[in-house]
């Protein structure tokens, strides 16, 4: 079973796909390829791996990540997951008017008087 992109574009409230997103591969999670796994697992693992560039976890820039790729391993059905997902990075602890700034949403300041009543 599958499901076609607009179709999954359609159901969503807020869908959040831009080409940016594609520029970098997606961080992949392998779910219940264990190392104790038969060898045809550790094969479609090593091929998963293959499609997709190794990342190095020390010099990875956390904001190049925008994807990430699940893939788990279902034993008793012997089917396959895939889960694609959409990561965003969002600042906390920040004051909304702040945020929105970061976030490269600007906002009305038409019934504002001053800057700091926006911080």
């Amino acid at each position: 079973q599958y499901s076609l992109v607009r179709d999954v574009v359609s159901a969503l409230r807020r869908h959040r796909m831009h080409e940016q997103q594609f520029l970098h591969p997606p961080l992949l999670v392998l779910g219940n390829f264990g190392a104790r796994a038969r060898a045809e697992l550790k094969l479609m693992a090593g091929m998963f791996q293959g499609m997709f560039p190794a990342l190095n976890v020390h010099r990875v820039n956390l904001n190049s990540i925008r994807r990430c790729l699940l893939i788990s391993y279902d034993a008793d059905s012997q089917l396959l997951e895939f889960r694609h997902y959409s990561v965003q990075v969002v600042p906390v602890g920040l004051s909304r008017g702040l945020r929105k700034i970061l976030q490269e949403k600007f906002p009305n300041l038409g019934r504002m008087d001053d800057i700091s009543q926006l911080l």
